[in-house]
């Protein structure tokens, strides 16, 4: 019941996840982040079960911190999901398989920004957006008809915003907050939460979105 959220566009990605921590029926918290930084022009995204994400997350990040201590520079993004992705498949092929699914979304000074979709049975795919959850079924549609490469980043803040009022309209659960990052050649930065609730301020709607 969790979703996560990734753009890529010509010179930035913008990723959001709900902030929900649910079990069963109930829900523990609503001021989770599931966005976890890799480096500093790095982030995964995870969402599936809770000690798996968290211990998998942990795992890719203190490797990769390992990586830069010993050579003297990071990974790019193209690099870690490899090396994430070659981790979940070793995992798949063990007794203790993670159930982790995650979106990757970086920035690297020669090819740009990139997004990569990875899911529990270790398949990767390199998108231009993508979504993770029962939300893909309410989301990739409006992105199919919106979605630009050249977007700027507000046209794509407005457009992550009405794929959160979409899912607040038809879907059953309930997520009424997501956290927005956006990454680019200046690093990762905050933007502001997106609210089911809360509609966007003057400016900043999807006035500039028209269908292809």
């Amino acid at each position: 019941m969790e979703c996560l959220i990734g753009i890529q566009c010509n010179g930035f990605v913008m990723i959001a996840a709900d902030t929900n921590i649910a079990r069963s029926i109930v829900r523990m918290k609503n001021d989770h982040d599931k966005m976890v930084p890799l480096s500093d022009n790095v982030m995964m995204l995870t969402s599936g079960e809770a000690g798996d994400c968290l211990q998998f997350s942990e795992y890719i990040a203190k490797n990769l911190q390992l990586y830069k201590m010993r050579n003297g520079y990071e990974l790019s993004p193209e690099a870690a999901a490899n090396f994430t992705r070659r981790n979940l498949a070793e995992s798949l092929r063990s007794r203790n398989a993670y159930m982790v699914n995650l979106l990757m979304a970086g920035y690297d000074e020669r090819t740009g920004p990139s997004l990569y979709f990875m899911d529990y049975l270790a398949s990767m795919v390199k998108l231009p957006f993508a979504v993770h959850g029962y939300g893909s079924y309410f989301t990739l549609s409006i992105f199919d008809r919106y979605y630009k490469p050249d977007m700027s980043v507000d046209e794509a803040y407005g457009l992550l915003n009405r794929c959160v009022q979409e899912l607040d309209q038809r879907f059953l659960v309930n997520l009424p907050k997501f956290k927005v990052r956006v990454i680019d050649k200046e690093g990762v930065k905050d933007m502001a939460d997106l609210c089911a609730s809360k509609k966007l301020a003057p400016g900043n709607d999807q006035r500039q979105l028209q269908p292809l």
